[in-house]
């Protein structure tokens, strides 16, 4: 899974600069934040999808305990 990520985040990674380099003009500030942030929400999201499931489960269960 992570080796696709890696992957994933390298062609991404590669296609933006091949874009920043053309005529077309620079990426905004904005979507480069948006693209990165974007990017980390996976990886975080892939490397601790159980915990994070566990502490959802977690909070829902105290919350409608009786």
């Amino acid at each position: 899974m992570n080796d696709k990520l890696a992957e994933y985040s390298a062609r991404i990674i590669a296609r933006l600069a091949n874009d920043m380099k053309s005529d077309r003009g620079d990426v905004p500030g904005w979507v480069l934040v948006t693209v990165m942030t974007a990017g980390l929400v996976v990886a975080i999201w892939s490397v601790a999808d159980g915990q994070l499931k566990s502490v959802l489960g977690s909070a829902l269960r105290s919350v409608s305990a009786p």
